[in-house]
């Protein structure tokens, strides 16, 4: 038989080899050439919902999970969860919007100071327009968001310098800005806090083109004040809840996703090994799981779809920690009800708010 390219190469290039004849839960789809994280690396997550999933994960697989705003001594673990305390490294909230990422870094640093200040909720309270769900009570002035606010970016900064391994974890490319100086926020004013006024904010649907710059540019700000940080960039597998845009959601989500999956392949292929992706949305939404790590709402990912996920993210970062691969796919409903029910998704504030 005449030699042609694929001749020879590995059976992880074939899909019959790799996916068709192999389990759908024994999957592994592992990047190649990865660092490993050690028992002792200060591991920090920041992201959209999913993140959160990820963060439990990390934390229950024995990782050094770091936190530069842990829970104050006493505090429940009931006010805990509720105020975020422990849901990321930092309280800053879900990140879905990859411009979040960079202006955190530079409102954190000063070099970025918005104008917007803070919102006003129907009861008199005011939230932080970019945390908006961080203080269910609010506060009592727009002076105390801004303290308080000044005291998270500090412990950002903190975070940011002294990490060894962050887990970023990217969720969409619809987003909200005030349109004077281009201030990203999680959520749309009037959902959690403000008010709309279409003259003072415009929704923004970012292409691969600004997604990469704004992910090449937090990399270098990272690196400029911790150069041996790691990046693990992961895609949620978790779908868009509503979108802006005129179009079904469907066609959002899948535009979404694409341009981040995109931009994040894109980031990593500059070659810098201190920064990788790993494929936790390839394994889940893969028509070789036919959906089934997703629960009945289509949207939120069940404990099988996570215990595969990580069961591959300690076989690629920390390979002396590794679980054999299972024979069969194990089911247990009341840990997946239990592994949606804490996940604090910002984003979920906009079905409340037209209910």
């Amino acid at each position: 038989m005449a030699l042609n390219p694929y001749t020879g190469l590995p059976a992880e290039r074939f899909w019959r080899k790799v996916v068709t004849n192999v389990p759908p839960f024994a999957v592994n789809p592992h990047p190649k050439d990865t660092f490993v994280i050690g028992p002792t690396d200060k591991v920090a997550t920041g992201g959209s919902c999913f993140a959160q999933r990820v963060a439990e994960a990390v934390r229950g697989a024995g990782f050094n999970y770091y936190l530069t705003e842990p829970p104050p001594p006493g505090m429940s673990a009931e006010e805990a969860n509720a105020r975020q305390f422990g849901t990321f490294s930092a309280r800053y909230g879900n990140l879905y919007y990859t411009r979040q990422f960079v202006q955190l870094f530079d409102r954190a640093y000063g070099t970025f100071e918005p104008e917007l200040k803070a919102w006003l909720r129907d009861d008199g309270r005011y939230v932080d327009p970019f945390r908006p769900t961080v203080e269910p009570a609010g506060f009592a002035s727009e002076a105390e968001v801004v303290a308080a606010r000044d005291a998270h970016l500090a412990e950002v900064r903190r975070l940011f310098e002294t990490l060894d391994v962050f887990v970023l974890t990217l969720g969409l490319t619809e987003g909200w800005r005030w349109r004077a100086d281009g201030a990203a926020l999680p959520l749309a004013p009037g959902v959690a806090g403000g008010t709309f006024d279409p003259e003072l904010y415009e929704c923004v649907n970012a292409g691969a083109g600004e997604v990469l710059g704004d992910l090449n540019g937090f990399l270098d700000r990272l690196w400029s004040v911790n150069p041996k940080a790691r990046v693990i960039f992961t895609v949620s597998p978790v779908p868009m809840i509503a979108t802006y845009m005129d179009r079904h959601v469907m066609e959002s989500n899948s535009y979404s996703k694409s341009v981040l999956r995109v931009a994040a392949g894109e980031v990593v292929g500059r070659g810098d090994p201190r920064a990788v992706y790993f494929p936790a949305y390839d394994i889940v939404t893969s028509n070789v799981n036919a959906g089934r790590y997703y629960n009945e709402d289509q949207r939120t990912i069940n404990d099988a779809g996570v215990r595969h996920v990580m069961r591959l993210f300690l076989a690629t970062f920390a390979r002396d920690r590794v679980n054999a691969a299972p024979t069969h796919a194990p089911v247990d409903l009341a840990a997946e009800f239990e592994g949606n029910a804490g996940v604090i998704c910002d984003e979920e504030e906009i079905e409340r708010s037209v209910a």
